[in-house]
């Protein structure tokens, strides 16, 4: 964890560019929001590897807002049963349920429709705050986080040891 908590802080005083940090937060919204063993989020871990996209962040993402799924399934749920319920859909999701393909991508559970749709749906202002935040952290907070007695308190711990090792 102390590790995972490093690399994550590495990345943030990194070079690396603030929106692929922004789309790997975004990106683990999505798996974290989201049922874990479902079709879509292996082509979310997919699109990640395959983009390089920050994997710390993307994990730190991931276990963020899986913690808050928990809290948000009932919404989900109800999100999820008001689309699949709507009468105008009812011959798309029956014939979504009658194919293969699609019942094994299992949208006809509640909570995967419900927090999928949520999830897109709040995809792109997440990518614009988590850009402005990480923008704001390296020109502002960086400096002035690097000066406080506690940081420099914790340079002298396990923890900055590991930090240092994985910065090179």
């Amino acid at each position: 964890m102390l590790t995972l908590l490093a690399r994550f802080l590495k990345a943030l005083n990194s070079e690396t560019g603030a929106w692929a940090l922004a789309f790997a937060f975004v990106l683990g919204m999505i798996m974290g929001f989201t049922p874990l063993f479902r079709v879509h989020n292996l082509a979310i871990l997919l699109i990640a590897l395959l983009f390089r996209i920050n994997l710390s962040g993307f994990l730190v993402s991931w276990m963020i807002c899986s913690g808050i799924a928990y809290l948000l399934d009932p919404w989900f749920h109800s999100i999820g049963s008001a689309v699949l319920q709507a009468e105008s859909w009812q011959p798309v999701w029956q014939a979504m349920y009658e194919s293969a393909w699609w019942r094994v991508l299992q949208y006809h559970h509640s909570i995967t429709m419900g927090s999928l749709i949520v999830s897109l749906c709040f995809a792109p202002f997440l990518a614009i705050i988590s850009y402005f935040l990480v923008t704001q952290y390296r020109q502002r907070i960086q400096r002035w986080f690097l000066k406080l007695r506690l940081v420099q308190a914790m340079r002298a711990n396990k923890f900055w040891a590991i930090y240092s090792d994985l910065r090179g």
